[in-house]
């Protein structure tokens, strides 16, 4: 593409080589392991970085996705457009400690920073070791599990608007609600989190860890690619319950299937497709109706060329 070799050269001024791949598979970097090609990917390293990317984007007029760690999205066959700017670990993952506030990075996986939690005995942060996404990712859509929500140990984020500008929000104009937040509006991206915990007991904290860790590993389907519960909880109900009841556990759509494991998963058995796991979202949502009178909804992000 015509903005391909001017963009890059754009970025080779303030990124290293290795932080920026153009025509990148997505199937390699979402849990799903399933989606088209990026025209660009980025993975930034700081705040800054950020805004630069950010003010690039605008001035050549491209598409832009935010993704953290890949682990709550579904792209499309054809892939996306424009550039995804992605979140990682290795990048952007430095976590810090001080008194009851711990502050991590955009990219630091959740799961981690439950870890590092413990380790500097903190709790309120135990039901996210099982969480396969980055602490970015778990604020945009206030992840939770086993009772436990983002919303009830937030403090303070600092994000990125699209122009490039700076900003913080207070955890409290965060409008976190069940897997949501101001960012799915608002198009900031998160880079910085920072949290307010309680001192607890480090034997007591990872005995809490290891029970939720156990119970995740003996009901979920963790030896197949997927992107987490693919619905959202219908109010008064389970959709996993639903699913079940209405017989559809191992119902499969090409590559597509749903767990024989937890019916609330939608897993890819080797290879599927994001058609096929779309086509399998709307039978599941229209026998559950059939059945139930419910109507689900996917709580998997769905991005990506139509």
């Amino acid at each position: 593409m015509l903005w391909e070799e001017t963009f890059g050269a754009q970025l080779e001024k303030f990124l290293r080589s290795e932080q920026f791949i153009f025509h990148a598979p997505m199937s390699q970097y979402t849990t799903f392991k399933i989606g088209g090609e990026a025209d660009l990917l980025i993975f930034p390293s700081s705040a800054e970085e950020v805004s630069k990317i950010f003010k690039l984007i605008e001035l050549f007029s491209l598409p832009c996705v935010v993704l953290g760690n890949g682990s709550n999205v579904l792209v499309r066959d054809k892939g996306i457009r424009g550039v995804v700017v992605k979140f990682t670990e290795k990048f952007f993952g430095n976590m810090r400690c001080d008194g009851q506030r711990l502050v991590a990075c955009a990219g630091a996986e959740l799961r981690n920073v439950s870890n590092f939690a413990a380790e500097n005995g903190l709790t309120g942060l135990e039901f996210a070791v099982g969480i396969p996404g980055s602490i970015g990712g778990a604020i945009f859509m206030n992840a939770g599990a086993y009772d436990g929500e983002m919303k009830n140990t937030v403090a303070s984020v600092k994000a990125v608007t699209r122009g490039g500008d700076f900003v913080e929000f207070s955890g409290a104009s965060l409008d976190l609600k069940y897997r949501h937040s101001i960012f799915q509006e608002n198009g900031c991206a998160i880079c910085e989190v920072e949290l307010i915990l309680q001192r607890g007991n480090i034997e007591d904290i990872k005995n809490k860890m290891a029970d939720f860790t156990e119970r995740r590993e003996s009901r979920q389907p963790l030896d197949l690619p997927s992107a987490g519960s693919t619905f959202k909880r219908p109010k008064g109900h389970f959709a996993g319950t639903l699913i079940d009841k209405a017989g559809l556990k191992g119902l499969k759509i090409g590559g597509a299937m749903v767990s024989e494991k937890h019916a609330g998963f939608v897993v890819n058995t080797g290879d599927a497709t994001a058609t096929d796991v779309l086509n399998l979202i709307e039978e599941v949502k229209r026998r559950v109706c059939e059945f139930h009178g419910v109507m689900l909804s996917p709580e998997v992000r769905i991005i990506g060329e139509e």
